[in-house]
C-alpha cells in the first residue's frame, strides 16, 4: 500500500505541534516565546529523523529486543546480587554494576533480536509462536475477465483467492460498451455489467471497485499497470500482450487463457477418449467433437453417429496456428 503521503502528514503535524508546545514552554519559563517555537521544531525535527533511522526496525523486532532486555537485566542483577562486589567503594560498585547491566541488557537484545520462535520456544517450553501470515496481496481485474465469466467458479475451486479489485476507469470502459450503438457491443456490455453485480454480492467474492485516479491520458492497459504498481497487485486477464508488459515491469500477471491451455489433457495418439460428436466434419465421413476445455477432435467415418456419444481413438495430431488438433478414428469393438 502507498502509504508515503500519509506518513509524510503525520510527520509534518508533529513537527507543527513540536513548535507550539515549544512556544508553550519558552512562553512560561523564558517569556521567549520565538527561542521556544526555535527548540520545539529541533526536537519534533529529531523525532522525525530518529523515525526515519529506525525505518527497518519493526514491531516484531521491538517485541524480542524488549524480552532481551528483561532476560538481560535479570541476568545482571543475578550476577550483582551475589554481593561480590560488597568490600568496594560505593562509587566502584555502582560503575561496576552500571556496566554489568548494559552488557547484559545489550548482548540479550542482540541474542533475541536475531532469534527465531523455535529457539523462543525453547526458552519458554510450552509455548508455540504461529508462523506469520502472508500479507494478501489484491487481485487487479480486467474488463475481458469480467465479460468472460469464469471467475466465480474459479474462486469456487479454491484455486485462486485474495480481494478482487475493479479499477473505476474499468467500469467506465463497460459503460461505454453497454452504450454502443451497435448492438453485439451493447448486449456484451450489460451482461458484463449484470456480471459484475453478482460478483459483487457473491459471498465468496471479496470485491471492490477502487475510485483513486491514475494517468487520465494514458490507455486502460497502461492505467492498469499503473494501479498494479500503486496497490502492488497480482493483475488478472486474458490479454497476452497486456500479462507481458506487466511481467516486465515485475508485475505478477495472471492469464486465464493460459490456466486453459496449461490444463488441457495431454492426449497423444493411441489415447482413447468418450466423445460427443456435435457437427459434421469437412469431409462428408467426418463427425466432430469437443473435449470439456474446446479442444476440438475430428473423427473420420463418424457421420452416422452425429449427435451421440461414442469411444474414439486419437490416431494423428496437427499442429495449428490456433493449437493443436487431433484426428481420431472410431474405437473397433473387442
Amino acid at each position: 500500500m502507498n502509504n508515503g503521503p500519509t506518513i509524510n502528514l503525520l510527520r509534518s503535524l508533529f513537527v507543527i505541534f513540536g513548535a507550539f508546545l515549544g512556544n508553550e514552554i519558552g512562553f512560561y519559563f523564558w517569556n521567549a516565546s520565538k527561542l521556544g517555537i526555535c527548540g520545539g521544531v529541533v526536537f519534533g525535527l529529531s523525532v522525525v529523523l530518529a523515525d526515519r533511522l529506525l525505518k527497518g526496525f519493526t514491531l516484531r523486532m521491538f517485541s524480542c529486543a524488549t524480552f532481551g532486555l528483561l532476560l538481560g537485566f535479570i541476568a545482571s542483577r543475578l550476577l550483582l546480587g551475589s554481593e561480590m562486589l560488597k568490600q568496594n567503594d560505593p562509587n566502584v560498585r555502582w560503575l561496576v554494576g552500571l556496566g554489568v547491566h548494559a552488557t547484559f541488557s545489550y548482548l540479550g537484545m542482540m541474542l533475541a533480536v536475531r532469534s527465531n520462535r523455535d529457539e523462543f520456544a525453547i526458552i519458554i517450553p510450552f509455548v508455540r509462536f504461529r508462523a506469520e501470515r502472508e500479507p494478501e496481496v489484491p487481485v487487479l481485474v480486467d474488463s475481458n475477465i469480467i465479460l468472460d465469466g469464469r471467475l466465480p467458479e474459479l474462486v469456487a475451486t479454491g484455486f485462486l483467492r485474495g480481494s478482487f479489485v475493479v479499477p473505476s476507469f474499468v467500469l467506465d470502459e463497460l459503460q461505454v460498451l453497454a452504450d454502443s450503438s451497435d448492438s453485439a457491443k451493447r448486449d456484451k456490455g450489460r451482461i458484463a455489467l449484470a456480471r459484475l453485480q453478482e460478483m459483487q454480492r457473491n459471498p465468496a467474492l471479496n470485491l471492490t471497485i477502487h475510485e483513486g485516479t491514475v494517468d487520465t491520458f494514458g490507455a486502460v492497459d497502461t492505467k492498469l499497470v499503473q494501479l498494479a504498481k500503486i496497490l502492488n497487485a497480482r493483475l488478472l486477464s486474458n490479454d497476452g500482450n497486456l500479462c507481458s508488459i506487466a511481467r516486465l515491469q515485475g508485475i505478477t500477471a495472471l492469464n486465464l487463457n493460459e490456466l486453459n491451455k496449461a490444463l488441457r489433457p495431454a492426449l497423444s495418439v493411441g489415447d482413447d477418449v468418450e466423445l460427443s460428436l456435435t457437427r459434421e466434419g469437412r469431409d462428408a465421413h467426418q463427425a466432430v467433437g469437443y473435449l470439456g476445455d474446446g479442444t476440438m477432435i475430428v473423427v473420420n467415418h463418424a457421420r452416422p453417429l452425429l449427435g451421440k456419444v461414442t469411444t474414439v481413438t486419437v490416431s494423428s495430431v496437427l499442429q495449428t496456428s490456433s493449437g493443436r488438433l487431433f484426428f481420431a478414428e472410431l474405437k473397433a469393438a473387442a
